[in-house]
């Protein structure tokens, strides 16, 4: 199967983002908060595809499921988190800043 060829141009922003244009993602299929793959070539062409969403953690959900079981068969062990444990959350955290909005370091992702 051949398919038209798509050319589209975006802009490098000064934090190094773009944004993908609409004809390639509807052409790959993307949505918001999917991943994209690229794939560098000898010559410096880029392949882009949309990355495989990889399956959910089977231990974590396994982890999850029991807990919604224990609580469901045991709803008397649900208990308020004390001041102690809120305090020593805060304390953890006090002087921790973050922008909620900007993207994630390479390390951080």
């Amino acid at each position: 199967m051949v398919r038209d060829l798509i050319e589209a141009e975006s802009t490098l922003t000064d934090r190094y983002q773009t944004t993908i244009p609409d004809s390639v993602r509807k052409a790959l299929g993307l949505n918001k908060r999917d991943k994209i793959n690229y794939a560098i070539q000898p010559n410096g062409q880029v392949i882009i595809s949309k990355a495989e969403q990889l399956e959910d953690d089977p231990v974590l959900g396994k982890f999850l499921d029991f807990i919604v079981e224990d609580i469901k068969k045991n709803p008397t062990h649900i208990q308020p988190i004390n001041s102690a444990l809120v305090n020593r959350v805060q304390s953890l955290v006090a002087n921790v800043e973050f922008d909620i909005d900007a993207p994630l370091s390479d390390e951080d992702e």
